[in-house]
């Protein structure tokens, strides 16, 4: 399995961002779209800290295998390792684990747009009921670096992890241990209770 080397940077202005884009020479490669993701978390995954999931991404649907490599739920630039391939079709694929036996415990929808500058992928997600960041991956931690001071942002304020770690800032006395924890989690639903404390 090969690391995700990507850093995010949170409350974020789209217009802002999209600005900066531009100004640093970056291309549009997907204008913003809506996703939807079914992740799969048998026990087994929940204690080796895993998960499968299945996402439609407006264009293809991907399916990957995820693992955070620290304990304890740390984080850092390159501690997720993950699998990924081009499957066919989202129903199908989630429809084929579920005959398997392994059914989706979240299905989450997010919004995402993508560009690419010089060799990083910096894409600007939207998810429910917290507000935009951008996300800069690539090969190597110099390039993503590298991409983040040509967009003007403090490595100091950069953030690793999984979106939760958004979550958990937001809804401190959340009840649960994030996204992963809402059965279904879509644009214009309410805040889940389970949020809130």
């Amino acid at each position: 399995m090969k690391s995700e080397i990507e850093v995010k940077f949170i409350d974020v202005d789209t217009d802002d961002i999209r600005r900066r884009l531009e100004a640093a020479g970056a291309e549009l490669e997907h204008p913003m779209r809506l996703m939807k993701r079914a992740l799969i978390e048998e026990p087994h995954h929940e204690k080796e800290n895993s998960f499968i999931r299945i996402r439609d991404e407006g264009d293809k649907t991907t399916l990957a295998f995820k693992r955070r490599a620290l304990p304890d739920g740390l984080t850092t630039i390159d501690s997720t390792k993950e699998i990924e391939t081009t499957v066919g079709d989202f129903d199908t694929t989630v429809e084929i684990f579920a005959e398997a036996g392994w059914h989706y415990i979240t299905l989450q929808e997010s919004r995402r747009e993508t560009w690419k500058l010089g060799e990083a992928e910096v894409v600007i997600d939207e998810w429910p009921w917290i507000k935009p960041y951008i996300e800069i991956e690539a090969e190597t931690e110099v390039i993503v670096r590298e991409a983040t001071a040509k967009l003007g942002f403090d490595w100091n304020d950069a953030v690793f992890g999984s979106v939760d770690v958004i979550y958990d800032r937001d809804f401190p006395k959340m009840s649960v241990r994030g996204i992963i924890d809402v059965k279904d989690a879509r644009f214009g639903d309410p805040v889940p209770d389970t949020f809130l404390g």
